[in-house]
């Protein structure tokens, strides 16, 4: 790590940018790669009529894993029987009585999308928009756009942990786009151009194994690197959308610059990769390992939250 920290604005002075590629009013980025015929390509991954979903619970007894300084998920009964029972419930003709709850969350405290202004530098978010943007609400680049467009096309589980024979890579262990190319070779299955990448790394599914304590002790998590190789790569694969099962899609902080999770400023801010974070890819990977199919049809669209920095979300596969 070097001994002086730089800036985002000098480590990605020479980053490839999205801004401007689909108009000056565009906010889903490079999802916008994401035509009918990717739509069409993804359905034609379906082989199987397999289904799985990438949510975790919300609001699990044993907790959720979040980034660290967020409150999990707290859901309370407004109603419930107890309420008939002590004469306080709601009168209704025939003597319906039903129950009724609410929940209190971050929405970025679970599967979620992020929006593309969820993060900048110099003050300005995706497509060079003002990051003024963001005060009262992400008025620009926000959840809602993603969330009205939703995601379809052809998805690849690039499994790392699988591929390094662990149950889950260790506290900030790094891969690149190389290692990406190598597992899938492995897997037998090829990143092609415009697919949605998905990337197990075991991180997540851990959280239930070891426990809060354990996992948010000296926190740093493993995932994706930076490297301009990289941030290159991922711009002529004009890859649409990330999906990891850590908290940040990438290590927590780059081992060789020492900046902080630099790949939402590289991709998300400036190629316009939607990012999508905290799932739970297990049974899946243990399935196309089993089957040896590894690329599908995705589904996902997050919650519809107006000028939200992200929305909660559960991604669906079909095989």
């Amino acid at each position: 790590m070097s001994d002086t920290v730089p800036d985002l604005s000098e480590l990605l002075a020479n980053s490839p940018k999205n801004w401007g590629k689909w108009g000056p009013d565009d906010e889903v980025g490079s999802l916008n790669y994401l035509t009918s015929v990717e739509v069409m390509r993804g359905m034609a991954a379906v082989r199987q009529g397999k289904v799985f979903t990438l949510q975790v619970q919300m609001g699990n007894p044993q907790g959720d894993p979040l980034w660290p300084g967020r409150r999990p998920a707290q859901r309370v009964n407004v109603l419930d029987h107890g309420h008939f029972m002590c004469g306080k419930g709601p009168k209704f003709p025939g003597n319906m009585e039903y129950c009724d709850d609410m929940m209190v969350m971050y929405l970025q405290g679970s599967t979620q999308y992020d929006a593309l202004g969820h993060v900048w530098y110099d003050d300005q978010i995706y497509n060079g928009y003002d990051a003024m943007t963001t005060i009262g609400g992400t008025a620009k680049a926000g959840v809602l756009p993603i969330a009205e467009r939703g995601i379809v096309g052809r998805a690849v589980l690039i499994d790392m942990a699988r591929f390094r024979g662990k149950d889950c890579l260790d506290k900030g262990e790094t891969f690149d786009h190389n290692d990406l190319c190598a597992a899938a070779e492995a897997q037998g299955v090829t990143i092609e151009k415009r697919d949605i990448l998905i990337i197990r790394t075991g991180w997540i599914g851990s959280f239930y194994k070891r426990g809060a304590d354990d996992f948010y002790k000296d926190f740093i998590e493993p995932g994706l690197t930076y490297s301009p190789e990289l941030v290159r790569w991922f711009y002529e694969m004009e890859i649409p959308n990330l999906v990891t099962d850590t908290i940040a899609n990438e290590v927590t902080i780059d081992p060789v610059s020492g900046v902080a999770l630099p790949l939402h400023s590289a991709l998300m801010r400036n190629l316009g990769v939607a990012f999508t974070e905290i799932i739970l890819p297990d049974a899946l990977a243990d399935d196309c390992a089993a089957d040896g199919q590894w690329s599908f049809l995705y589904v996902a669209a997050p919650l519809k939250v107006v000028d939200g920095s992200g929305a909660p979300v559960n991604p669906v596969v079909i095989k």
